[in-house]
């Protein structure tokens, strides 16, 4: 009996163990990569080599590697800022209020997100056109701050708000909006944790309106810089993998240092 249990642990954990292998892998490649001539990423090398200098060299003769950060960033932090805000208020108010229509136009909604973006493009870059927003950051950041996907995520978790707490701030004497200012977002936190970091991720990995949309270099973003690196007569995978080791670093950085709130937000905790 004892030998059977520690045989199914013995299972068990090498599972886990080949399964974190297998996740970590690519990532693993992509450093070693960065590190080695793309001849020897064409051969196969597992090795680390001595050609990650070289590779930089080659990636910041190419781009304007501090542009590239302020484009990127810039487009993800504005945009996740408003797509909270606008998201946020959106799932509390089709919690919180009711109406005749609440459910049809929530309903309505949820519908749009069958709709795919290949069909909104053409209509998306001519409304662009006309507010002369073509070849610009506030076109890409527009489309998505009303995200479909975070309204449903905002009233999932808004149910679990203490309605205790509004009823207490209500007698009180706040308003509304200081309720969901001073009351709603500071007890929602981890919920705002999560959101972050799903509409930052998002918002940096972007990479077909960019494509669409931003003409100029000047204007670029990394997830672009990497396509047309890749899209080379001959590509130099050594500069490809130190480019996808930087583009990755900010959302791995955001993630970790925010991995405890993840957890609890999707867990739909409240504190």
């Amino acid at each position: 009996m004892i030998r059977m249990r520690l045989i199914r642990q013995a299972v068990i954990y090498f599972l886990l163990a080949l399964t974190a292998f297998l996740s970590i892998f690519p990532f693993l490649w992509m450093v070693i990569g960065a590190t080695n001539t793309s001849v020897d990423i064409i051969k196969g090398k597992v090795f680390f080599g001595a050609a990650l200098v070289d590779n930089y060299l080659k990636f910041i003769q190419t781009f304007d590697i501090g542009l590239l950060f302020w484009n990127t960033g810039k487009i993800a932090i504005v945009g996740t800022i408003l797509t909270l805000l606008v998201s946020s208020m959106a799932g509390y108010g089709f919690e919180i209020f009711r109406s005749r229509f609440r459910e049809r136009i929530y309903q309505g909604l949820l519908l749009t997100m069958m709709i795919p973006f290949a069909a909104m493009m053409i209509p998306l870059f001519i409304l662009m056109a006309t507010f002369d927003l073509v070849d610009s950051h506030m076109a890409v950041i527009l489309p998505t701050v009303a995200s479909v996907y975070l309204i449903f995520y905002f009233r999932q978790s808004s149910k679990a708000f203490p309605a205790d707490l509004r009823d207490a701030a209500r007698v009180d004497g706040l308003k509304e909006w200081k309720i969901f200012l001073f009351v709603y977002v500071p007890v929602m936190r981890s919920t705002y944790a999560a959101a972050f970091i799903i509409a930052f991720m998002t918002a940096w990995n972007s990479y077909l309106w960019p494509l669409i949309i931003l003409q100029s270099n000047e204007q670029k973003t990394f997830t672009l810089a990497l396509s047309s690196l890749g899209s080379a007569y001959a590509p130099d995978f050594g500069v490809i993998m130190l480019a996808a080791i930087l583009a990755t670093l900010p959302t791995l950085i955001v993630f970790f240092a925010m991995q405890k709130q993840f957890v609890q937000g999707m867990l739909g905790s409240v504190k």
